[in-house]
C-alpha cells in the first residue's frame, strides 16, 4: 500500500484527494476506481508508457488504484503524476514517508514527461490553507503556484525528476514568485480614451462606470465608435489588488484560460463573447460544471456588442449574476458556485437599420419591426442598467480635427482616486464598489440633501423610475459625488444620475 495526495477542482475551490494504491499477487491488470471519468481511466497506458520510458519496472501483477474520497468525482489528467508516484512507492521505488506533506499535480507524457494542468493556483491555495509543506507542479504551472504565500512549489519536469526529489537524491529548488512588473499604459491597453474623437458625454458616462463598477448600455447608429468606447473600457480601470489577482487568476487557471507560464493577472479581465453564445458558455456549468464567460470576466468588463442578436434565452440568464455577484450550479452530486461580480458594457443600435437616431441618413423600418427588434431585450434586464449612453454620430468637424482627447491614465487617476474614496467608506465589509451597495444600506450610505430628493419624488411621481431604479439613480449619484470629491450627495448630482437613467426619456 502507499499513499499519494493530490487535488479535485470542484467550482473555484480544491478538495485533497487521497491516492491509495494496492499491488497485489494476480493476473496482471490495472483498475483505478473512485469516480474516475474517461480521461483519468485513460490514464493507466499513459502511466504505464511513462513508467517504463523513465527507466523503472511496471508492475505485472494486479494493480488497484483506488482515488478517495470515492463520491467526489475525479476528472482530467491531473493525477498522472501523482498515481505514478503511489505506483512506484507501492514497489519501493520512493521511500514510504517521502510524500507525506508534499501535494501532486501533473500530466504525464509517454516519455515520462510531466504536462501542465488547469487549476494549479487552486490546488496550491488549498494546499497551503491545510497545512501542506509543499507542492510538485509542473514547471510551466509553478509560476502562478508560487504566488501562493508560505508554500514551497517544486516545479518538476519529469517524472524520473520528482523521484529523485521525493528521495533527496537530487532536490529542487523552491520555485520564487516574481511580482509582475509595471508596464506602459501603451503596451497593457491597445486602445485609449486620448485616440476617440469626440464623444465626450459617453466618455463621462464610462468614466461614472468604471468608479462605482455600474452597468452600462451605449447606443447609438452604426460606426459611431460603440466598440471603440467599450474596449477601451479596461483602460481606465484601476489595477486589480491582491486579493482580486488571486481570484481573477484562480477562475483563469481552472478554466485553461490563463496563458502557460504565467504568474498572476495582474490586468483587469475583458471578455466579448459572439452573440450566438449559449447559456452554458455565458453563465458557466456542463455536465462537468465550469466557469463561463460571466467568472471569466470577474473584476473586469463583460462586454455584449450587438445586444439585441443575442437569444432572450440566453440573456435572462444574466440576471442572477448580476444581481448575486456569482452564478450557483446546481447538479445531483453538488452545489457549486462561481463568482462574478463583472462591470456589465453592451451596446446596440435604436433599430434594425440602425439608422433611427442618425440625422444624416433615413431610417426604413417600420414601426413594427422597431418594437419587435427593442423586445428582444427584457424590460427586467434593461432595468439592470445603471447608465444609458446615447453615442450620436460624429460632426465633420469634430472627425477631421487635429485635437487630441483627455488620455486614460488622466481618467484613470480620478477613477482610482473615486475607487479609495470608496474603500474607506466600505472597511470592514465584503463590499468593494458603489454598485455593490445593498438596499438595506442605501439609505445610510447614499443620502442626500433635500433637493436632491425633491428631484427623484418628480421622478418617481412621473413614473420614469421603477423602484429598482431609484436605489440604483442613488448608487450612481453617490458615485459621481466621489468624483467630484464631495462628501454630499448633492442635487447636480442627483440631475446627472437621471440624465444618464432616463436617456431615453
Amino acid at each position: 500500500m502507499s499513499h499519494i495526495t493530490s487535488a479535485a477542482i470542484l467550482g473555484i475551490d480544491a478538495e485533497p484527494i487521497f491516492v491509495e494504491t494496492d499491488v497485489s499477487q494476480g493476473i496482471g491488470c490495472f483498475n483505478i476506481v473512485g469516480l474516475p471519468d474517461t480521461a483519468v481511466k485513460e490514464a493507466r497506458e499513459r502511466i504505464r508508457s511513462s513508467i517504463r520510458n523513465s527507466g523503472f519496472e511496471f508492475p505485472r501483477h494486479r494493480v488497484t488504484v483506488n482515488l478517495a474520497p470515492a463520491d467526489i468525482k475525479k476528472q482530467g489528467p491531473v493525477y498522472d503524476l501523482p498515481v505514478a508516484l503511489s505506483l512506484l512507492q507501492s514497489r519501493g521505488v520512493i521511500s514510504a514517508n517521502a510524500a507525506n506533506d508534499v501535494l501532486t499535480i501533473g500530466e504525464l507524457a509517454l516519455d515520462g514527461g510531466v504536462r501542465p494542468v488547469n487549476g494549479s493556483l487552486t490546488a496550491a491555495l488549498m494546499a497551503a490553507k491545510r497545512g501542506y509543506r509543499g507542492i510538485l507542479v509542473p514547471e510551466e504551472n509553478s509560476a502562478e503556484a508560487a504566488a501562493v504565500p508560505g508554500l514551497a512549489v517544486y516545479a518538476v519536469r519529469s517524472l524520473h525528476e520528482a523521484v529523485e526529489h521525493l528521495n533527496g537524491t537530487k532536490s529542487i529548488e523552491p520555485a520564487v514568485h516574481i511580482p509582475a512588473k509595471p508596464q506602459e499604459t501603451a503596451d497593457r491597453f491597445p486602445i485609449n480614451f486620448r485616440d476617440i474623437k469626440g464623444q465626450m458625454h459617453a466618455k463621462r458616462g464610462l468614466e461614472i462606470a468604471a468608479a462605482g463598477a455600474h452597468n452600462v448600455l451605449l447606443k447609438g447608429p452604426p460606426g459611431t465608435g460603440k466598440t471603440l468606447l467599450a474596449r477601451a473600457m479596461p483602460s481606465i480601470l484601476p489595477p486589480l489588488s491582491a486579493d482580486e489577482s488571486l481570484e481573477v487568476t484562480s477562475i483563469a487557471s481552472i478554466a485553461g484560460a490563463l496563458p502557460r507560464g504565467h504568474g498572476l493577472v495582474t490586468i483587469r479581465p475583458f471578455r466579448s463573447p459572439h452573440h450566438s453564445c449559449s447559456a452554458v458558455s455565458l453563465v458557466g456549468g456542463g455536465a462537468w460544471p465550469r466557469p463561463g464567460e460571466v467568472s471569466l470576466a470577474h473584476r473586469g468588463v463583460l462586454f455584449l456588442d450587438e445586444l439585441p442578436e443575442f437569444s432572450r434565452h440566453v440573456l435572462e440568464h444574466l440576471r442572477q449574476p448580476l444581481e448575486d455577484g456569482e452564478v450557483t450550479v446546481s447538479r445531483a452530486a453538488a452545489t457549486l458556485r462561481f463568482p462574478s461580480r463583472f462591470l456589465l458594457v453592451a451596446a446596440m443600435n435604436p433599430c434594425p437599420c440602425g439608422f433611427a437616431t442618425d440625422p444624416k441618413r433615413t431610417c426604413v423600418c417600420s414601426a413594427r419591426s422597431v418594437s419587435v427588434y427593442k423586445k428582444r431585450i427584457s424590460g427586467p434586464l434593461l432595468d439592470r442598467f445603471d447608465l444609458v449612453i446615447e453615442v450620436p454620430n460624429l460632426d465633420t468637424a469634430t472627425l477631421i480635427s487635429d485635437a487630441t482627447s483627455e488620455p486614460s491614465s488622466n481618467i484613470r487617476a480620478r477613477v482610482e482616486c473615486a475607487r479609495q474614496t470608496q474603500s474607506e467608506r466600505l472597511a470592514g465589509t465584503r463590499l468593494v464598489t458603489n454598485a455593490e451597495i445593498p438596499v438595506s444600506r442605501i439609505r445610510e450610505l447614499c443620502a442626500t440633501d433635500e433637493s436632491g430628493k425633491r428631484l427623484l419624488e418628480r421622478a418617481l411621481d412621473a413614473q420614469s423610475l421603477s423602484p429598482r431604479g431609484y436605489g440604483r439613480v442613488l448608487k450612481v449619484a453617490r458615485t459621481i459625488a466621489d468624483l467630484d470629491t464631495s462628501d454630499a450627495i448633492r442635487q447636480e448630482h442627483i440631475a446627472e444620475a437621471l440624465r444618464y437613467r432616463l436617456s431615453d426619456q
